[in-house]
């Protein structure tokens, strides 16, 4: 499958930045091959590692957010193969949304209708294990 290759800018809800050459395929190629069912609106990311709390990492993304031309399955970085810090063997680049969201260390990819039946079904392990409530602190 052809690689894509990309440089762009990675804006950290911590407080850091940082710009990467990141080469990979497409999540639009890998859709177009695996042809996920019509019914099909989210695509979930499970990872290799852990969640602060235990339990494995995961998060989710609307289908349509992951045909953008810079969603990425990424395995370079820097012309270099990723490394385990930053992902290795593959990891989520999708430049349409928040780092948090860029699973690291991918296990697997499922196409499911509703993230409402997975762990506590708020679409991710940081959305199923912190409260992002009005009150809540900040």
């Amino acid at each position: 499958m052809e690689k894509k290759t990309q440089i762009t800018l990675h804006n950290c809800i911590q407080g850091w930045s940082g710009i990467a050459e990141w080469g990979g395929l497409q999540m639009a190629e890998l859709m177009k091959i695996a042809k996920p069912k019509p019914e099909a609106r989210v695509v979930v990311f499970y990872s290799f590692g852990e969640g602060t709390d235990g339990g494995q990492y995961y998060d989710s993304h609307r289908i349509e957010d992951l045909w953008h031309p810079q969603a990425l399955l990424a395995y370079e970085m820097n012309f270099s193969p990723l490394t385990i810090p930053h992902g290795a063997p593959l990891r989520l680049r999708a430049e349409n949304e928040l780092g948090f969201k860029m699973v690291k260390w991918i296990q697997a990819i499922e196409f499911v209708e509703s993230v409402k039946p997975i762990y506590k079904g708020e679409g991710g392990y940081a959305q199923d294990n912190e409260f992002f409530g009005t009150m809540a602190n900040i």
